[in-house]
């Protein structure tokens, strides 16, 4: 649940606790996904299904590997993906995940679906 504070300056979120939604590479909870927040969201995304290959023209990933196997494309290359491993993915960078993984995403600045770009 995201606890927005605005007079605090800080937002509280247990992933557990925020919706999932649908994404091209499985079932995504986006916290600090509010009007309140343009700094950056946190995701935990279930990639269960081979994501399509897409780039961002604004946006900065960083995907940290939780749990599962599997690989990222990045550019044509494939980095292998474990617990453990991260990646940060500059903008206009091609790229998509290939394994059954769980992972945190931190999107910089805050995840706006109008810019995913698919090939």
């Amino acid at each position: 649940m995201t606890d927005p504070k605005e007079s605090k300056g800080y937002l509280v979120a247990r992933l557990e606790d925020v919706p999932p939604v649908d994404c091209p590479c499985g079932v995504s909870r986006r916290a600090f996904s509010v009007p309140e927040n343009d700094t950056a969201t946190l995701h935990l995304v279930d990639i269960s299904k081979d994501s399509q290959v897409h780039y961002h023209k604004k946006l900065t990933e960083i995907y940290y590997v939780l749990e599962g196997e599997g690989y990222m494309e990045l550019n044509g290359d494939r980095v292998p993906l474990e617990p453990g491993v991260s990646i940060l993915i500059q903008p206009l960078t091609r790229h998509r995940a290939v394994g059954n993984l769980k992972i945190l995403n931190i999107a910089i600045p805050k995840f706006d679906p109008e810019d995913e770009w698919f090939d």
